[in-house]
């Protein structure tokens, strides 16, 4: 069991233009926090302008072993929102964040602890 535990952070903005009320909002922000989350298996909420129906603020996070993986995963799903019908991409900000990396007497202490 030599991994590190990796996670990678993405908070963007999308802006909707269009949106005449919140109900359309919660219509874009729906679908695209399923399909991240069927598309690339990470966690989406709705951070911040809960009641502004022009403007989301989004924040989402995946588990991973690998920087390298984090990052393309991390860039790709940028990819997509580029994309999104009816919005466009405001600002983005991306972390990575790496844990350590269990030592064989880690280990041990890890199978005594439980």
């Amino acid at each position: 069991m030599q991994s590190a535990m990796v996670i990678g952070i993405l908070q963007f903005e999308l802006i909707m233009r269009g949106n005449e009320s919140l109900k359309d909002k919660r219509r874009i922000v729906k679908g695209l926090k399923d399909r991240l989350h069927r598309n690339f298996m990470v966690s989406v909420a709705e951070i911040g302008a809960l009641d502004e129906h022009r403007v989301a603020l989004l924040g989402l996070v995946l588990a991973t072993n690998s920087v390298s993986r984090a990052n393309s995963v991390l860039d790709r799903i940028r990819d997509v929102l580029r994309t999104v019908p009816d919005a466009e991409l405001g600002e983005v900000a991306k972390e990575v964040l790496a844990g350590w990396t269990p030592t064989e007497a880690d280990e041990k202490d890890m199978v005594m602890d439980r």
